[in-house]
């Protein structure tokens, strides 16, 4: 069994109960788990049985409890459900986080329509997942070619229908497609249509127009396809999606960086100067910073203290290490810099660079 926890601040990696500490007693089994405290308020939970390739096992659940040990918090909730839902089909289950005195999420059934010329001829043969991102969250990867439904196919065109459920993912942002084969094939994707089963509109679009050479025991394929446009049964207000659509895929292509800049706790380590940073990434670097606006100091970089900051630049790729000083200026500008902890929330990561000098 396999969890992944949804919060305010963000999720948590995969988290595995397989040698977890248990307490069993008859049909319950209780793990202790530990989990970043950065996620926040937690609102969605995702399970999932991994290792079924060649296993026809299930497991009933009928009832999920979770405790914060710290505040007593405590949320229930009756699932009555067995993974995997199907054998051949969509492997998750999720749900909403329900406290007390707030709103929570709904669970949605999403239809995924996917376009395209040749997939089905290869079906058998080739494994696609879809990570479906929204303003509340993602799905995790699910599977496309295991259960399809509505499926037409014509000489040089073709499509079928998946069937996703999920807690409700609010406004969607973007699909990461993750391609691998059994043998060497071009899958050529046109396009894929996304909406709430119970309405019409609205259907997010997302273009694709690629054909994927995909080559036999190589790694698998990933392409990121943001939303092109948003088909809502109003020409005015696709107008306006289309150029809302616009305005996220600029900003899309930045990142947000906080950057944790440490001041040695020692005679004289604090600085008057103007302090600056560039990062280095494995792609590209970032423009000149000026780090001024600490979010904990009015008086940045004193002696033992910490100071925050909030960046955003283009995508640089995995960062791999940074240029930090300052100009001099000010009556005492000498300073003893003791680390910089970096944090990338798009990747998950955090980078520490120690100086001490």
């Amino acid at each position: 069994l396999v969890m992944v926890f949804y919060g305010s601040n963000g999720k948590s990696n995969p988290v595995s109960m397989e040698n977890k500490v248990e307490h069993q007693a008859k049909s319950e089994t209780t793990y202790d788990i530990y989990l970043p405290s950065d996620l926040g308020m937690l609102y969605k939970v995702r399970l999932d049985l991994q290792g079924l390739e060649n296993n026809i096992s299930q497991l009933s659940l009928h009832h999920f409890k979770m405790q914060n040990i710290s505040t007593l918090d405590t949320f229930s909730l009756t699932i009555n459900k067995t993974l995997p839902l199907s054998l051949n089909g969509d492997r998750w289950i999720e749900f909403p986080v329900e406290w007390p005195l707030k709103e929570s999420l709904s669970v949605v059934t999403y239809h995924l329509t996917v376009f395209s010329r040749n997939i089905l001829s290869e079906r058998n043969l080739v494994h696609m997942t879809a990570c479906i991102y929204g303003s509340h969250g993602d799905t995790g990867d699910r599977s496309l070619l295991q259960s399809l439904q509505d499926v037409q196919q014509r000489e040089d065109n073709e499509s079928f229908l998946v069937i996703l459920e999920a807690v409700e993912l609010g406004e969607l942002d973007k699909v990461v497609l993750l391609i691998s084969s059994k043998t060497d094939c071009k899958l050529d994707i046109k396009k894929l249509h996304l909406k709430e089963a119970v309405k019409e509109h609205p259907i997010y679009v997302f273009e694709v127009n690629e054909a994927f050479s995909v080559n036999a025991n190589e790694s698998e394929i990933q392409k990121e396809i943001p939303v092109s446009f948003v088909i809502r049964g109003d020409k005015q207000e696709n107008e306006n999606d289309n150029n809302l659509c616009r305005e996220v895929r600029e900003a899309r292509n930045l990142t947000e960086y906080t950057i944790k800049v440490y001041t040695g706790d020692k005679r004289g380590a604090g600085t008057d100067a103007n302090v600056h940073i560039i990062l280095f990434g494995s792609e590209d670097k970032s423009e000149v910073f000026e780090l001024s606006q600490s979010l904990e100091q009015q008086d940045p970089f004193e002696r033992g203290k910490v100071d925050t900051f909030k960046i955003k630049t283009k995508k640089i790729g995995s960062l791999q290490s940074i240029e930090i000083g300052h100009d001099g200026k000010g009556f005492a500008s000498d300073w003893f810099l003791e680390k910089v902890e970096i944090t990338d929330a798009s990747r998950n990561s955090v980078y520490c660079f120690n100086c001490n000098r």
